[in-house]
């Protein structure tokens, strides 16, 4: 599905939607519902940040693995590493926010939305392609060196971290301690490292 608001072209897969009809359907943990939310707000952060700086984005793609938003390109890295880090630091305003709320009123539901805005804030901050870390990394690199050299050292570091989780997978599962989670975001971030080239 394809449309516009306020110039920006959206892009939604079928398969992203399947992706998350699927997801709601089938939970039985009560999960979801708070990684959703929170990837939303991860996400508008970022968009917030490219408002503040007058960047509109091109084009906002909802992928089954990722959520892409494209503006146009710029040699300005610090715009980049605003945009990048705001993502990341709206997640960590909303664990401090939950985790106070958690202290006074001592609900384990609020607890537990607060720990996931933190956990998802770590993951993206890890220094990978296609993750926030690695965007700043990036930006940080691009000031100090050529581009494509900058570039070449965040692809080394996401594969090298994706081949560390697999063997950590692999050698779990020898010692008969079988952890998917290992396997999936070892998996996912080698498709982030296909996706963003």
């Amino acid at each position: 599905m394809k449309f516009k608001i306020f110039g920006t072209k959206i892009y939604v897969s079928f398969f992203f939607t399947a992706l998350i009809t699927v997801m709601l359907a089938t939970d039985r943990t009560g999960i979801i519902l708070p990684v959703l939310f929170a990837t939303t707000m991860h996400e508008l952060g970022h968009l917030f940040a490219m408002w503040l700086i007058d960047c509109t984005p091109k084009q906002i793609r909802l992928l089954p693995a990722t959520i892409q938003i494209t503006s146009e390109f710029s040699k300005r890295y610090r715009n980049d590493l605003i945009i990048a880090i705001m993502g990341p630091l709206t997640n960590i305003v909303l664990f401090l926010t939950l985790y106070l709320n958690y202290i006074f009123y001592k609900n384990n539901f609020i607890l537990y939305n607060a720990l996931i805005n933190l956990l998802i804030s770590i993951f993206n901050l890890l220094p990978i392609n296609g993750l926030d870390g690695g965007t700043i990394l990036l930006s940080i690199l691009a000031k100090r060196t050529e581009y494509t050299r900058a570039k070449l050292i965040i692809r080394i570091i996401t594969i090298l971290s994706a081949a560390i989780l697999l063997i950590l997978a692999i050698s779990f599962t020898i010692r008969g301690k079988f952890n998917i989670s290992l396997y999936i975001i070892a998996i996912y971030i080698l498709i982030l490292t296909l996706i963003k080239n």
